[in-house]
């Protein structure tokens, strides 16, 4: 499996998790220009959510959540910010999404990463 297909199906993973959380996927890979990409934009009550997933098969290399740099969540910033403002969305917030699949599936979600 190549890693764009591996990424996607963590997205999937990640959707299908939210989405019992009880939250609606508006859009998946959303991109703003070249150097901003968000991998989910949810919906849970009146709060659009943007999400930034990570995926390994192992936390042999460390965790995936580890793997969030500092410019890529600059750019995730700046992107919600767009999407917002484009959309006139009042309240919204950034959320990161880990996931592990072996030796056992593990999904880590943090809300409210902050800007």
């Amino acid at each position: 499996m190549n890693n764009r297909k591996f990424g996607n199906a963590g997205e999937d993973l990640a959707c299908r998790y939210l989405e019992k959380q009880g939250y609606e996927i508006l859009e998946r890979n959303k991109h703003f220009g070249r150097s901003c990409e968000i991998d989910i934009i949810a919906k849970r009550k009146n709060t659009v959510v943007f999400a930034e997933v990570k995926t390994r098969k192992t936390n042999a290399f460390g965790a995936p959540l580890e793997a969030i740099t500092k410019t890529k969540f600059a750019n995730m910033v700046q992107g919600a910010r767009l999407y917002a403002a484009e959309n006139n969305i009042k309240d919204f917030r950034i959320d990161v999404i880990g996931i592990t699949l072996k030796p056992e599936l593990k999904i880590e979600h943090l809300e409210n990463v902050g800007f």
